[in-house]
This record gives C-alpha cells, sequence and structure tokens, in this order.
C-alpha cells in the first residue's frame, strides 16, 4: 500500500449538494482514506458561509483540506484560508461544476484518492469583487449584464435544489423581457472608448457549461480575462452566443483584454453576477489579488 503524501486531512462538505450526492461521497473519500492511513475529519456545512467561517474559526490547519461541493463551497474554503498555504483538493458534487470541468477533476472518491496519490499543485488567481451588495472573493467568472440577468432572475425563481431546466426558464425569461444596458469599462486604469452590452472578467475556459471561452487563459498569471460584447440587442446576443458554440470567443463582435482590474459601471443599476451567484447591481470593480490558492490536480494538465 503506498501512503498518501497527506495524513492530517479535513472534508468541508456540503451535505445537500448534488441532492445529497456530496454527502455520500464525503462518507465515501473518508473510509477510503482512513483505510489508507489517514486521520480524517469532516465539517458538513450548514447554512451559506459556514464554510468559511469554520476555517477562519481553527487556529490550527489540517496538511490538506477536500472541499465536496459545488463551485459555491470551494469559494468558502477560499475564502476562509486567508493567508494560508494549505493546499485544496476539489471533489466536484454540484450543477455547474466549472473548476472541475476546466481542470478534469474526478467526481468521485476512488477518484479523488487516485488523484492524490499521482498529483502536482496549481496556483490559482483570485479577485475581489465589489457591487452594490458588498466585496466578495471570485475565481471562476464574473459578470454585468446578460449572464447576471439570468443568475437574478434564477434566484427569484429558487424554490430548492438548481437543475439545467431552472437556468433555461429564467434564461428565456431574461431574452423575453431583454433592454441592452449602456456599459461604460475602465480597464487597469484607463477607460475604454464607446459602450458595451455585457462584459465578463473571468479566468476559466468553460462558461455554461461548455468549453467556450479561450483556451489560452493561465490560472496563475496574475490576470483574468475581459470579455467585452458589444451589439447585445436580442438579435446580437444570439449571434454572440451561436458564435460561442461554433467558434468559441473572443470574436464576433467580442474581443478579449487580458487585464488585472475592471471597472464598469451604467447610467441606470445592471445587474452583476459572482462564479454564478446574484451578487447587487453596478457599479461594479474587481481587482485581481496578490495572494493566490494552490490546488491539487492531475498529475497530467488538461
Amino acid at each position: 500500500m503506498t501512503p498518501l503524501p497527506f495524513q492530517e486531512i479535513e472534508l468541508v462538505v456540503n451535505p445537500i449538494a448534488g441532492s445529497g450526492r456530496a454527502a455520500r461521497a464525503a462518507e465515501e473519500l473518508s473510509r477510503l482514506l482512513v483505510a489508507q492511513g489517514a486521520r480524517v475529519r469532516t465539517h458538513a456545512t450548514t447554512a451559506r458561509g459556514d464554510a468559511r467561517a469554520h476555517l477562519l474559526a481553527q487556529s490550527r490547519r489540517a496538511e490538506l483540506l477536500v472541499a465536496i461541493g459545488g463551485d459555491g463551497t470551494v469559494r468558502e474554503v477560499f475564502e476562509g484560508l486567508e493567508h494560508d498555504p494549505v493546499p485544496v483538493l476539489v471533489l466536484p458534487q454540484g450543477t455547474a461544476n466549472v473548476l472541475g470541468l476546466d481542470l478534469c477533476l474526478p467526481r468521485t472518491a476512488p477518484g479523488a484518492l487516485q488523484l492524490l496519490g499521482a498529483h502536482r499543485r496549481q496556483a490559482i488567481d483570485l479577485a475581489q469583487v465589489r457591487t452594490s451588495q458588498g466585496r466578495q472573493l471570485s475565481f471562476l467568472v464574473s459578470g454585468v449584464g446578460f449572464d447576471a440577468s439570468i443568475v437574478h432572475a434564477l434566484e427569484r425563481r429558487r424554490r430548492g435544489p438548481i437543475r439545467k431546466t431552472s437556468w433555461i426558464a429564467a434564461g428565456w425569461e431574461v431574452f423575453r423581457n431583454w433592454r441592452e444596458p449602456q456599459l461604460s469599462v475602465e480597464i487597469d486604469g484607463k477607460p475604454l472608448e464607446g459602450r458595451f452590452g455585457w462584459v465578463l472578467f473571468s479566468n476559466v475556459i468553460h462558461y455554461a457549461g461548455l468549453r467556450v471561452l479561450a483556451p489560452d487563459r493561465a490560472l496563475d498569471d496574475g490576470q483574468f480575462e475581459v470579455y467585452l460584447f458589444e451589439d447585445c440587442s436580442r438579435p446580437g446576443l444570439l449571434r454572440h452566443q451561436l458564435r460561442a458554440v461554433l467558434r468559441g470567443l473572443p470574436g464576433g463582435g467580442c474581443r478579449r483584454i487580458r487585464a488585472r482590474s475592471l471597472k464598469v459601471d451604467a447610467p441606470q443599476p445592471v445587474p452583476c453576477q459572482i462564479d454564478g451567484d446574484a451578487a447587487g447591481s453596478t457599479p461594479f470593480a474587481v481587482e485581481v489579488l496578490a495572494q493566490q490558492r494552490t490546488l491539487l490536480v492531475p498529475s497530467s494538465p488538461a
């Protein structure tokens, strides 16, 4: 039996993620790790923000943290670590699992155990986002405009676990009633000429469950990718989505600029989203942080 590279391991699990799938995965992974000689403790979250509060309250960390749930659970774990360099293993069990898709992470307990035996460490940039709702961490993709309006509509409709059909219904509601905003943009302290109808600030390749964003992004280069969409009328939105699916972005009325900071504003408040969660409205300001997190990922890059 090959010894594990970590002996003190804590599992942070959102037990309702994946309609209970995360709780079962945590139980199985705990058994497998204990059988390999690891000392394991498990913290099951009870509400939004609980993972962050739990980790901030600790005086001593485990050697490895395992985040079991959706991307929201991962963000709370990142927030709870503050400046602690402890590595994080993600076992995706949520609805979107954007980080898991991007990094080809295993979704089963045996797969996570196998990853522990053959992994590499990958730094990932974080960004601090400020909207009308306050400040929040981002490590995936945040947006102002169309996608954020869908996220807000989904939040209003939500009556339990989110399914992919929930996104479709919210998207149609927003598209049917869509009015293109006029967004002014400042990148790295310099205002851009013109007005835009939709803006993304991204550090990932997958978006809305599809591999549509530029694959040459780097997770740890100290920058995110700003995607700027012109002509976001309803026909324009359809063209952007068709371009994304058929040929990817940028292109076709969408341009990309790498940046450390971004500011977006509008004459009237426009909805914002942070990593798929509703996050108030404009003004929107985001800056890449100096502090990174360390992930365990497959030893062969995707």
